[in-house]
Order: C-alpha cells, then sequence, then structure tokens
C-alpha cells in the first residue's frame, strides 16, 4: 500500500509532471506522423501533375502543401500552449479523423468538384475541432492561477473564437459556393478553365491563414515556457502543502 501516490504528495506533482511531458511527446508525435501520411497522399498525385506540366493543377498541390503545413502548425501550437495530462482521446480521435478526409482529399488534385466537396467536409471537422479545443482551452483558464498563463489563454481563446467564429465558416462557404458553381457552369469553370482563379483564390487564403498563425505563434512563444513553469510550480506548491490540497478537495465535495 505504501508504494500507491496519494494526492497533495510530492510524489503525485512529480507524476503530473512528467505526465504532463508524456502527454505533449504523444501529441507532438501523433501530429507529425498523420501529417507524414497525408504528405504522401498529396506528394504520390502531384507527382503526375509537375512531370506531366499540368500546369492548370499546379495550385491545387501548392494548396494542398499549405494544408497540411497549417494544420502541422496549428496543432503545434495547441499542443504547446494547450496539452497536458489528462490525455483527451476524443481530440486525438477527431486529429485522426480529420488527416482521413484529408489524405482522400489529396487524391482528387485534378477532380474539382470532389475537390471543393471534400474540402467542405474537411472545413466542417476541422471546424467541429477547433469548437472541442475550445473547451480544453477554458479548462487550461480554470487551472492556470499564474499571470502569465492567465494572459497566454486570454489571447488563445479569443484567437480561437475568432477561427471559429470566422475563418472556419468563411473556408467552408467559399468550399461549398465553389462546388456549386463548378457544378453549375462546367463549360466556364471546367473546359475553358475558369476553375482556376477560384484555386488561385484559395491558395491564396490559405497561405494568408499560414502567415497569420505563424505571426499568432511567435506572439505568443515568450509566455509558452513562462506558462508552463507556473505550472510546475503550482504542482510543487501543491506538493508542498497537503494540508491545503486535503481541505480544496473536502470544499469541492
Amino acid at each position: 500500500m505504501s508504494d500507491i501516490i496519494s494526492p497533495g504528495t510530492k510524489e503525485t506533482g512529480t507524476a503530473q509532471g512528467e505526465l504532463d511531458i508524456l502527454v505533449v511527446h504523444i501529441e507532438l508525435t501523433l501530429i507529425s506522423i498523420i501529417q507524414a501520411v497525408a504528405l504522401t497522399f498529396l506528394v504520390d498525385r502531384s507527382y503526375e501533375l509537375l512531370v506531366g506540366l499540368r500546369m492548370l493543377f499546379w495550385p491545387y498541390a501548392v494548396t494542398g502543401l499549405l494544408i497540411i503545413l497549417i494544420f502541422w502548425s496549428r496543432s503545434l501550437i495547441h499542443t504547446l500552449t494547450v496539452i497536458r495530462w489528462p490525455l483527451d482521446l476524443t481530440h486525438n480521435f477527431m486529429y485522426i479523423a480529420c488527416t482521413l478526409v484529408e489524405a482522400v482529399t489529396f487524391t482528387q488534385l485534378t477532380n474539382t468538384v470532389n475537390w471543393y466537396a471534400l474540402n467542405t467536409l474537411f472545413g466542417l471537422m476541422v471546424w467541429a475541432l477547433f469548437v472541442l479545443d475550445l473547451r480544453m482551452i477554458r479548462r487550461r483558464i480554470r487551472d492556470s492561477s499564474g499571470p502569465t498563463g492567465s494572459k497566454l489563454y486570454a489571447i488563445v481563446e479569443r484567437e480561437q473564437l475568432l477561427s471559429i467564429k470566422f475563418f472556419m465558416p468563411a473556408t467552408v462557404v467559399f468550399n461549398l459556393l465553389a462546388m456549386i458553381a463548378i457544378r453549375s457552369w462546367p463549360a466556364l469553370l471546367i473546359q475553358r478553365g475558369g476553375h482556376v482563379m477560384l484555386a488561385l483564390v484559395q491558395l491564396v487564403a490559405a497561405l494568408g491563414y499560414l502567415v497569420y498563425g505563424t505571426r499568432f505563434f511567435v506572439q505568443v512563444i515568450p509566455m509558452i515556457a513562462k506558462t508552463r513553469q507556473e505550472w510546475r510550480e503550482d504542482i510543487d506548491t501543491g506538493a508542498d502543502n497537503p494540508e491545503a490540497n486535503g481541505m480544496n478537495s473536502i470544499s469541492g465535495h
């Protein structure tokens, strides 16, 4: 029985810190693997377009690469700012499900109707992922009492809401309207190559969002390490004051 770690002990604080690090490693490994899988599908289809000089479809290949970079970088930011023990399996399952649709989308670089239809579905799934992750962010707001952590999560929550209320709805609507337009006017948008204009708009939007996400990451970098240090200090403080933790546990009931 002495091997059991009791709440409020120094062993508990050490275990919590180790589990936080372990979960971050799991998350980083997962997002790197799944986006590597998506990149494999994109490379396979882009090879034909590049070697065959099918330049009308090159914007789709470039946009596919930008989608991978966006997904990977956004997941990286989320991991470094939000993820800690316990592991949220629903969140990780959504990563895998989104990557499934993403990879299938990359097989449709030359089928414009399917490209925009699948991107609409992918956008809806990522939108749902943003909503799901908002719950995790608000959980971090509750358990981050330090000044840096409070400032960081106010910024992260505000940016998350911006994506939920503007960026993702705009993405879904654009892809849906593009699909409808191509189905409605195939002579203009397919036979005459008018779809390239839609592809270029999508490419520019993806590039802009990637730049925006990169700047956001640069903004929060100085606060990430300080916030995680505050977490460790909170754990150590709790371990050094087991009686206070016990009273908090009782009052919580």
